[in-house]
């Protein structure tokens, strides 16, 4: 019934449409991808923050153990988009619907040797299927909080459904203790991915020509992932209290033209945007604003400072690690309680988090006019990514996978 209530909704809204159509082949470009004899390990994902965490343990089993295959799987179109052709896993595709059905087709076609489910992606279906299959499956980089069904008095289903896990790699002592309390004792404290994967960030290539002409050596805040209450904030900065010698790089959420349209002309210096830099002497424009996606990583690297935007708004701020490896100092909106990289930071004094002008302004001033201060901020921020980082390898010996193959 779900899954025809949804094919009549994609007809009206382009994400679901993507949701439905990714799913209506799925089966055929299985068997064309995998033979009947292919070993292979299996991630699903549900977007693209988790394919993040899942990445590392992929891309280790795949430099240990080259002879097995990867699959990897997302649930949302956010997450299939933008990574369907990363060349880290054999075949990429959309689970399909989570149907008995579908679910028994799927793990009875694939060899699987293991399925990898990443931080909170719980199917009922699949996992009834895998234990009849009996296929190791285990989560990795889970979280799991007091105020979730499986904890309630009327989450006798639901607790169910985790028993289908073999092992849970979480990612701190609440999580081990709030699964143990209800009966399940195979769970392992690994960490979470993520440090991983940013850490090794930092071990690549994130030299942008254009970037380094625009910067010119100067001072730099980099203000990414953007919303209009973060912009409105950084714009009153820019306007009337930033010197000359002070440059800013921002990328908004927001792409929409009108958007950033708007944004250049509330600005009163010099604005250049990546969409109409070409020809132009970069090192002339005192802000840059990226209507594009994909390079902020690698902009982060030449940060001086960055604001990570997403603290106004009810989903909340968004990713800090990114910036935090690379040893800046960190400024952050309210809203950061669901985040406990947020709140690690900002317990470690690497990040601040700001609720208007009047504490935002006299904050980055400091950051121009005292190197020493920033650094040391900075610092605190990457040796809280270096003394977390590992989850990956603890996961890797724990599975053992590449010494049964």
């Amino acid at each position: 019934m779900a899954w025809q209530i949804l094919k009549i909704a994609a007809l009206f809204s382009p994400k679901i449409k993507l949701f439905v159509k990714g799913r209506t082949t799925v089966f055929e470009d299985l068997k064309k991808a995998f033979s009947p004899s292919d070993k292979i390990v299996w991630f699903h994902c549900a977007s693209l923050g988790e394919f993040e965490q899942g990445r590392p343990i992929m891309e280790q089993i795949k430099k240990d153990c080259p002879q097995l295959k990867i699959l990897l799987t997302f649930f949302s179109p956010s997450g299939y988009e933008v990574r369907k052709n990363y060349e880290g896993a054999d075949f990429i595709c959309y689970l399909p619907f989570d149907t008995a059905t579908n679910a028994k087709q799927f793990v009875s076609f694939l060899n699987l040797e293991l399925a990898i489910f990443v931080k909170y992606e719980f199917w009922p279906n699949y996992l009834l299927q895998l234990k009849k299959q009996q296929v190791k499956t285990v989560l990795v980089s889970g979280i799991f909080r007091e105020k979730q069904v499986f904890f309630k008095w009327y989450g006798t289903w639901m607790r169910k459904v985790l028993q289908g896990m073999d092992t849970f790699f979480v990612q701190d002592t609440t999580s081990k203790l709030l699964l143990n309390n209800i009966g399940i004792d195979k769970v392992i404290v690994a960490g979470d991915t993520r440090f991983d994967r940013v850490f090794e960030i930092t071990k690549q290539d994130n030299y942008i020509d254009f970037i380094a002409d625009f910067i010119n050596d100067s001072y730099v805040l980099v203000a990414g992932s953007t919303w209009k209450e973060d912009e409105e904030l950084l714009v009153n900065y820019i306007n009337n209290k930033a010197t000359d010698k002070e440059k800013f790089i921002i990328a908004p959420h927001n792409m929409k033209p009108d958007d950033i349209k708007r944004l250049q002309e509330t600005i009163q210096k010099k604005v250049v945007l990546f969409s109409e830099k070409e020809g132009k002497d970069l090192k002339e424009y005192q802000v840059f604003i990226v209507d594009t996606i994909g390079i902020l990583t690698k902009i982060y690297s030449r940060a001086s400072v960055a604001y990570i935007g997403g603290g106004f708004t009810k989903s909340g701020v968004h990713n800090v690690l990114e910036p935090a490896t690379f040893g800046l100092p960190l400024i952050i909106g309210p809203n950061y309680a669901k985040f406990n990289e947020a709140i690690a930071l900002l317990r470690e004094k690497g990040c601040f988090s700001i609720r208007n002008s009047e504490e935002l302004n006299p904050l980055l001033t400091r950051f121009y006019t005292d190197d020493t201060y920033r650094k040391s901020t900075g610092e605190k921020s990457l040796n809280y990514v270096i003394k977390n980082i590992g989850a990956t390898q603890i996961t890797i010996n724990s599975l053992q996978l590449c010494e049964k193959n």
